[in-house]
């Protein structure tokens, strides 16, 4: 597969069952929560998170990973900032770049959308979103220790951004 095959497009609610698909199998502790991905889920899309707030990678007709941008702030004054609130790539379609190509349409999203500062949080466990993120451009911006109590080990909490 090469780059230029794979499309990258604003969600659309007939993308439900394959973003599910990928979310219940793309987290594990050293990357997510796993209370928050049960393997009973039924839906991707939320009242807060719909498909307005996800871009997705296909490649001929088959989505292959998806990013979630929302707007940190719901008051002016954090106007133009956007956060990451999710990025997952489907088992199969992993090591191909696609998290490079979702991240790099989030970049050009937030630039259309006038948006100085692009920030999301990532677990320290997770060196290889850790790295994926840094050769885009993020810095870490502060860090939480023992954040959160997964599986029985505290895992500190990373905040990166990127400034455009």
């Amino acid at each position: 597969m090469s780059e230029d095959q794979v499309t990258v497009r604003r969600a659309v609610e007939a993308d439900e069952a394959a973003l599910l698909g990928i979310e219940l199998t793309a987290w594990d502790a050293s990357s997510g929560f796993p209370s928050l991905t049960p393997a009973d889920r039924t839906s991707f899309f939320t009242e807060r998170s719909g498909p307005e707030a996800h871009l997705v990678a296909e490649e001929d007709g088959v989505v292959l990973g998806y990013i979630r941008l929302q707007d940190k702030y719901t008051f002016p004054e954090g106007s133009g900032v956007l956060s990451v609130n999710g990025l997952a790539v489907a088992e199969k379609a992993r090591g191909r770049g696609i998290g490079s190509i979702l991240l790099t349409a989030v970049t050009d999203e937030a630039g259309r959308r006038g948006a100085h500062k692009i920030s999301l949080h990532v677990h320290a466990t997770n060196a290889a979103a850790r790295r994926l993120y840094e050769r885009h451009g993020y810095v870490v911006e502060g860090t939480h220790p023992r954040e959160f109590l997964i599986e029985g080990a505290y895992v500190d909490s990373l905040d990166l951004a990127k400034y455009i």
